[in-house]
């Protein structure tokens, strides 16, 4: 497995390591520092908006941020024990728990709305099958990547080799459609809703209706072994952050808007308006979700990508998560 380094990493972003300041609320997590990791797309964006709430400072946490262009990424710094916690969904959860042992101490999204196979506009492209022979934007490795791949092609008749996919990061994807160097992505908001409103993509279908994909905070076992009370301080200020997505939206889109903003992108407050939307933030462990990674398990299990299917007993921490909601 190939792990991206200190600069690669900052190089993502244009920016350093942030820490964050400490608060005097929570005793028990206090002194604690949390190397988070989070993706710069829509997914990370409910991460961000945590580390910007002031939400953990107040039970007295500590953050350093590693911002990356994909979960997967994230998962790859935390098998190499770089990063301490980082959101991404089941498939590279899974890859992550068998490299590395990293365990989910909650499912705190599902964006599977927010993932789409996009084409270029000008090609009237219609359908997934009309892909074939097209070269294919896709960041290999990611869990968007591997459904894809693994589930979506196959069922529209693509199987590999009936196009040419084109190794990516997803934010660079869309400057790849504007050049007309690739026929089409699968990409994450809030890309595709800027494809969609720049006219240079036409959403061929989300992966909704394949997938719901759920999004973990997964963390390293070493780090709940030895942390388990800043843990449930972590997951108490999760569960606030749900709080105002639900409640306080519109200060919810302010602050994550204003990262992409900074980052040179132009988009209008619509347009982030209808990214956002379609991300679902509700951390817990629903039921169903065994079953869920179950099947995902099995898939990488077949194309050789794990060794094995995980304990999910083992895997799945919902101690955390139920100490955090009862308020111990």
């Amino acid at each position: 497995m190939t792990q991206i380094t200190r600069r690669q990493y900052l190089g993502a972003t244009g920016a350093a390591a942030l820490v964050l300041g400490l608060g005097t609320r929570d005793a028990a997590a206090q002194a604690v520092t949390i190397r988070q990791g989070y993706q710069t797309n829509i997914w990370g964006m409910p991460t961000y908006y945590l580390m910007k709430s002031g939400l953990l400072e107040k039970r007295g946490l500590k953050v350093q941020e590693f911002a990356v262009p994909s979960g997967n990424l994230t998962m790859q710094q935390m098998v190499a024990r770089q990063v301490d916690m980082g959101t991404y969904a089941g498939p590279s959860f899974i890859i992550g728990h068998d490299k590395g042992g990293l365990v989910a101490i909650a499912q705190i999204e599902e964006v599977g709305r927010t993932a789409s196979v996009v084409a270029r506009k000008d090609l009237g492209i219609k359908s997934i099958a009309d892909l074939k022979g097209k070269k294919i934007a896709n960041q290999t490795g990611s869990s968007i990547g591997n459904i894809f791949v693994d589930q979506i092609g196959p069922k529209h008749g693509l199987k590999k080799g009936d196009y040419q996919e084109v190794r990516m990061n997803v934010n660079d994807m869309i400057a790849a459609m504007s050049a007309k160097t690739v026929d089409a992505m699968v990409n994450v908001e809030p890309y595709n809703a800027i494809a969609e409103a720049e006219n240079i993509g036409t959403i061929l279908m989300d992966l909704s209706s394949v997938d719901k994909v759920p999004v973990f905070m997964a963390a390293t076992p070493e780090f709940v072994d030895k942390h388990p009370d800043a843990v449930v301080a972590y997951l108490k200020a999760w569960l606030e952050v749900a709080n105002d997505f639900k409640s306080n939206p519109k200060k919810v889109t302010e602050t994550i808007h204003s990262f992409f903003t900074s980052k040179g992108y132009k988009m209008s407050a619509d347009t982030f308006g209808k990214a956002m939307s379609r991300v679902d933030v509700a951390p817990g462990f629903p039921s169903g979700l065994e079953p869920y990674m179950k099947h995902h398990a099995e898939v990488l299990l077949r194309e050789k990508k794990i060794s094995s299917i995980p304990d999910w007993k083992k895997a799945l921490r919902t101690d955390f998560m139920q100490k955090a909601r009862a308020g111990s």
